[in-house]
């Protein structure tokens, strides 16, 4: 296989006893980066954006994702307390439920996907659907702060891609930040979802650039390609100031919004999205299955 076709891992080590150490894993068919963070003195861990296999032309899941972070939590000797959500993924199912069910943790994900949950029943005329609250058991607000083992977590909402995305600042030194910066070669992320805002957006990673120069960044995705070739999901705050080509110092915010919202308009929906919301409003827990033993999704039509 070529390296764009395996889950690849690598580990960015602790600096010390207030910085997390960090395994990143690729997930080739979504692009996605999914992670496991650990406190260096406890080995209490938390997994954050963790993948659920999808594929949509036959709608079938899978674990393999899953399995692969579960080997990695037990090899390592962790032990795993929460299971993070950045937001509702738009390109790939979450195994939130999955992976909290398995190692007794919580999960949790920002209190704005309440909002979310309310814009995609009118989407899918469900209005019965998506209580989060029974699916995770914290919505965590701008702001919140709990532990992990020895570090502090910091939450904070970073909106724009979706209008209710969080990035988790674990320890003093790694900040988880979604889907708002590409890599420092690759720029910014899209905007143009529902509740999605350029504006929102360029006001969050101004935030996520405000931190220390040599805060670890770990982004959601990367989509190398004949340029790049090795997928790539860590930079220090200094690279995308220096070499970010949407966002490095000296880009004027309305000059930003311009590029942003012209990219965007060419941009298709993601192959999975109409499928992944509708499962990821329940953190990645499956429908219920109907009277001959089978699940089933509804998308709309026409409707985008």
């Amino acid at each position: 296989m070529t390296s764009l076709q395996e889950r690849i891992v690598r580990h960015s080590p602790s600096a010390g006893p207030r910085s997390a150490g960090v395994w990143g894993i690729f997930d080739p068919p979504s692009g996605s980066a999914q992670y496991v963070v650990a406190c260096p003195s406890t080995r209490q861990a938390a997994i954050i954006d963790p993948v659920q296999g999808f594929d949509m032309a036959s709608c079938r899941t899978d674990d393999d994702a899953a399995e692969q972070i579960i080997d990695l939590v037990q090899s390592n000797g962790l032990d795993v307390r929460w299971v993070l959500d950045t937001h509702p993924h738009a390109d790939h199912l979450t195994a939130s439920h999955e992976l909290k069910t398995h190692f007794a943790a919580a999960n949790g994900i920002g209190e704005k996907v309440r909002d979310i949950a309310a814009l995609w029943r009118d989407f899918y005329n469900l209005p019965d659907a998506f209580d989060v609250e029974r699916h995770y058991d914290r919505l965590f607000a701008d702001g919140d702060m709990f532990q992990l083992g020895a570090l502090p977590v910091e939450v904070m909402l970073h909106p724009g891609h979706t209008l209710g995305s969080i990035s988790y600042k674990i320890g003093g030194d790694a900040a988880f930040i979604h889907d708002t910066l590409m890599q420092p070669d690759r720029g910014t992320a899209r905007c143009d979802f529902p509740g999605g805002s350029a504006e929102a957006l360029w006001d969050a990673i101004q935030s996520i650039l405000s931190m220390a120069d040599d805060t670890r960044l770990f982004i959601g995705h990367d989509y190398p390609d004949d340029a790049r070739t090795e997928p790539q999901w860590e930079a220090t705050v200094s690279d995308h100031r220096a070499h970010n080509i949407h966002v490095a110092d000296g880009v004027e915010k309305a000059q930003w919004i311009a590029r942003r919202q012209k990219r965007d308009a060419t941009l298709p929906l993601p192959q999975r999205m109409l499928a992944a919301l509708q499962i990821n409003l329940r953190a990645g827990k499956l429908p219920e299955t109907e009277s001959d033993g089978h699940a089933y999704i509804k998308l709309p039509l026409n409707r985008f």
